[in-house]
């Protein structure tokens, strides 16, 4: 009797530390994508930083879209063979 009653305590106890094994196991899973989204919020913020700076602005609109200011000459140089290498924007 002794040992049924021992049987179906561990039985119970069975399901209870399962659940938490897999609780532990899927907090531990969420707090390491919680420091990914972190990583990656952080990158999106410098460069939404780096976006509001007219300098830098400046930058991509004269390498990346040829652009210039009223009364400037742009030149291009072209090479000898093929097709001018386009920036990397």
């Amino acid at each position: 009797m002794l040992s049924v009653a021992i049987v179906l305590i561990l039985m119970a106890a069975i399901a209870p530390a399962r659940n938490l094994i897999q609780q532990r196991a899927q907090l531990a899973r969420l707090q390491q994508q919680a420091v990914q989204l972190q990583q990656q919020n952080d990158v999106l913020q410098a460069r939404v930083t780096q976006l509001g700076d007219p300098n830098y602005l400046e930058k991509l609109a004269r390498e990346c879209l040829g652009m210039v200011k009223p009364g400037e000459v742009a030149f291009v140089t072209i090479p000898q063979h093929g097709a001018p290498v386009p920036p990397n924007c």
